[in-house]
């Protein structure tokens, strides 16, 4: 690759949160389509991002993760790629970073999600977003769909569990958490339920845990919507975990998040670990992916046959 050739594009596209406390209402008004949260609701919000210091580090730890990508790119094929950050929520956006590669004079573009697992409503709308402002500049386009069963990803969820097991009681049970989705997901023949459930069964088999009297899956942090939601939630299986005695300890790996956010640091560190406490539940969760490098390396060697083969002519 001479000097003068045009980059290779890569899209990182995140979640996206508020860069202060100022910026929560306006957040939440874009998640919510453009309608603005009650007082409280927002007062809520409020309160979960005060809880855990002010303001999530998830800008941060996203930056992280598209400059470690960034690295790992670099140390396969110096100076071939370029990587931006596109948000859903919040700027720099995912069309922004459309604009920003294409005015840096990339010819194709590679979408990459940092969520492993595959769902319509979630990955499915971030590609679309991405592949329909890269055909609006004359863009080639193509996205990883999922890495739910990436070696490297799941090599480092197990690590996170056998640590996270040597501190705990025997009787401790893992469980594998994600976000939750609508239930009507299913209806659709959607991959997302079936896609964790693969991934914490191959963890659970590194970590040679027994199934089910060892591992579970659960969900966590739905939306509050009227319909219905996948479950179980992470907060009735501590209940139930209690209730029948199965366990005196809980570890939760949320495979479905790769950096530390409100869902884990607080629905997971303060309201499930507030729960368990009051259950009587030893209590614990692995640590996030964040900028693991192994896994960002196994990452940017699926961007780099994605970008060898959408350049194709």
């Amino acid at each position: 690759m001479t000097g003068s050739a045009p980059p290779a594009g890569v899209v990182v596209m995140a979640y996206g949160t508020p860069a202060s406390p100022d910026d929560v209402e306006a957040y939440y008004t874009h998640i919510r389509r453009g309608r603005p949260p009650t007082p409280e609701l927002l007062r809520d919000l409020q309160a979960r991002y005060d809880a855990i210091g002010g303001t999530s580090p998830l800008a941060a730890r996203t930056e992280a993760q598209r400059a470690g990508l960034q690295r790992a790119l670099d140390a396969v094929a110096p100076g071939r790629f370029r990587v931006a950050l596109g948000q859903k929520h919040a700027a720099p956006f995912i069309e922004d970073a459309v604009a920003a590669l294409a005015d840096a004079g990339a010819t194709s573009l590679v979408g990459l999600v940092l969520a492993p697992h595959y769902s319509a409503l979630s990955v499915g709308e971030y590609l679309a977003r991405a592949g329909h402002a890269a055909g609006a500049r004359g863009l080639a386009f193509t996205g990883i769909e999922s890495w739910h069963l990436e070696p490297a990803y799941l090599d480092a969820l197990a690590e996170g569990v056998r640590a996270g097991l040597a501190a705990l009681p025997a009787a401790t049970k893992v469980v594998f958490t994600a976000h939750s989705l609508p239930a009507r997901i299913l209806d659709a023949g959607d991959p997302y339920r079936d896609q964790l459930h693969d991934t914490a069964a191959a963890v659970a088999a590194r970590v040679g845990l027994a199934p089910w009297a060892g591992w579970g899956v659960a969900w966590q942090s739905a939306g509050r919507t009227p319909e219905p939601w996948l479950g179980p939630d992470i907060l009735t299986v501590l209940r139930d975990l209690a209730g029948t005695g199965r366990a005196d300890g809980v570890l939760v790996c949320p495979a479905g998040f790769t950096a530390d956010h409100l869902e884990v640091l607080y629905d997971l560190d303060v309201e499930a670990a507030r729960l368990a406490g009051e259950l009587g539940l030893a209590f614990a969760r692995t640590p996030s992916l964040n900028d693991h490098p192994e896994v960002l390396a196994a990452l940017a060697d699926r961007v780099a046959i994605a970008a060898a083969e959408v350049a194709r002519p």
